[in-house]
């Protein structure tokens, strides 16, 4: 086996996945655990129960670089964040640090969007990190990228520095009506749980692209009039929302970045979401690539790694 030199960590809300890494960020193991919002107990107890087998290939106990909501209000400790506009490099240097277990903690970043209104992140400033690792092309110049999810963020990179960004929380949105509205939810059969109807998912695009002026709250009721007037079935129901969810997220995207989105949009996460973004990209003529999201966030740690490690702080 390679020696192992750290331990790396995505620690969201709902899933934690650590990394036993090498020097070049080579994984050698893993382990899954609880997220932040199922940590009972101990944070520390937990973190040692999933990693002490680890630390049997070194001499002393293996530095963690964790990044997502551990460092949050829900989290293990509550980590400020970096202030946007920020260099990538500058990020670490708010890293919070708990010597007792040789955690280091990224810290998120915050902003004023565009609208003017306050925004954070945490665990995507990771990813972000890694990405233009991946992509060195990203470093200059300036770039739009898109991080679906649950709380989808778009975010604006000029020249190697993290500007601004907006999150928009469609996934949640979809989540919710899916799960608990009538507007979705068939009575006779419980939770509208299918698989990915395209042709749905397209008339739900169509949609949110019909008379752009008007917004959504004027178009998602028809997630219940289509399927009583037998227009959608309720399996295909869940996938015209998603259409019409992502579609109008994406043209909101537009309007606050069309000038920046000229050049593309590189979009970072799972390849199944990311078509669906790519999809609705496509639809308002904007080009699109997808980086893989735990690519870029084992990348991310392993770049902050690298940067601790050269400052001397490991």
């Amino acid at each position: 086996m390679n020696q192992a030199c750290y331990i790396a960590g995505d620690w969201g809300t709902t899933n934690l996945r650590f990394y036993l890494c090498d020097n070049n960020g080579k994984v050698l193991s893993s382990a899954e655990g609880p997220g932040a919002s199922q940590v009972s107990g101990d944070y520390a107890i937990l973190f040692e129960s999933l990693t002490s087998p680890w630390n049997d290939f070194g001499k002393n106990k293996l530095p963690a670089i964790l990044c997502g909501m551990v460092g949050s209000s829900i989290g293990w400790k509550l980590v400020t964040a970096a202030q946007c506009p920020v260099l990538a490099d500058a990020v670490t240097k708010s890293i919070y640090s708990i010597p007792e277990q040789n955690v280091f903690i990224v810290p998120g970043l915050s902003c004023r969007n565009a609208l003017g209104a306050p925004d954070v992140m945490r665990g995507e400033e990771t990813q972000i990190l890694g990405a233009l690792q991946l992509n060195p092309s990203l470093r200059k110049g300036r770039h739009v990228l898109c991080l679906p999810g649950t709380h989808t963020k778009w975010v604006m990179v000029t020249d190697n520095s993290i500007e601004r960004f907006i999150t928009m929380p469609t996934g949640e949105v979809f989540s919710l009506l899916n799960q608990y509205s009538v507007l979705v939810r068939d009575a006779r059969n419980g939770d509208a749980k299918s698989d990915h109807d395209q042709a749905a998912f397209e008339q739900g695009m169509h949609e949110a692209g019909n008379n752009p002026d008007v917004g959504l709250l004027a178009r998602v009721f028809q997630c219940r009039s289509r399927r009583l007037s037998g227009e959608l079935t309720s399996q295909a129901t869940p996938s015209f929302l998603s259409g019409l969810l992502i579609a109008s997220e994406v043209m909101d995207a537009a309007a606050l970045m069309s000038e920046e989105m000229k050049a593309g949009v590189t979009i970072i996460g799972t390849t199944k979401l990311g078509n669906l973004y790519q999809q609705a990209l496509a639809k308002i003529n904007k080009t699109s690539t997808i980086v893989s999201g735990d690519d870029a966030v084992l990348q991310g740690l392993n770049y902050v790694h690298g940067l601790l490690h050269q400052r001397g702080e490991l």
